[in-house]
């Protein structure tokens, strides 16, 4: 069955620019120039994505977003931001209210296409009863804290499995610091926690994990993804 995606922009070139790449794509595309609308309409018929932006009129992206997340029959469709703003405030916002990655105007249409195709191929690998994550040459078991890239066992302390298991199971979601601190589940007997704290056990992960650390991608001024290495 076709992927549902709803744009909402108040662009109508930046709108039709969209709908015209995800359809060649083979995607349902439904379009919104305003976040009224857009709220009617999910309310029946919820999509399997959304392209969000931010500065909207009336109501804004950020505030629709929240609304999103807020209620049971939406919370867990995937939201990518999109913004004019470059600003770290707006992105962190967005990250912390639950979307799933952010794309800055002015974009390539390509890489909106990979991140789209990339969150529902992330949503639609959940399987229930299969628990190892396997990225690219990762797998990763929860359930026995083992991690392997390719055939090689890593060892890895406790707080960075969890570090990087967090990572894994949002493949492509940035991680704002912040969110990684909140999880108090990632840090066991750390009482306190810094930033800092959070940089150290990431280059750890990345020295340990080889060729394969590369996955953990820096966003810069914000946090942290880990994401397949596209080949080209």
């Amino acid at each position: 069955m076709e992927k549902l995606i709803a744009v909402v922009d108040d662009e109508k070139d930046i709108l039709n620019l969209i709908t015209h790449h995800l359809k060649r794509e083979g995607y349902q595309v439904k379009p919104f120039q305003s976040g009224k609308d857009f709220l009617l309409y999910i309310n029946s018929v919820p999509p399997d994505l959304v392209l969000l932006d931010i500065m909207l009129p009336g109501m804004d992206g950020l505030e629709l977003c929240r609304i999103l997340k807020s209620k049971p029959q939406t919370h867990s469709i995937p939201i990518i931001m999109i913004t004019a703003k470059s600003t770290e405030a707006d992105i962190v916002v967005g990250l912390e209210l639950g979307a799933d990655d952010y794309i800055v105007k002015p974009f390539r249409v390509r890489e909106l296409v990979a991140r789209v195709k990339s969150i529902l191929r992330r949503y639609a690998m959940k399987n229930p009863g299969d628990e190892t994550l396997r990225i690219g040459p990762l797998s990763i078991n929860p359930p026995s804290y083992e991690v392997w890239v390719d055939s090689q066992k890593i060892d890895l302390t406790t707080t960075e499995f969890k570090i990087l298991e967090a990572l894994a199971e949002a493949e492509g979601k940035v991680f704002t610091r912040d969110q990684l601190l909140k999880r108090k589940t990632l840090w066991g007997d750390e009482r306190v926690v810094f930033d800092r704290t959070i940089d150290v056990h990431i280059k750890n992960l990345r020295e340990k994990l080889g060729s394969a650390g590369k996955m953990i991608k820096t966003v810069r001024g914000i946090g942290y993804k880990l994401e397949e290495i596209q080949t080209v």
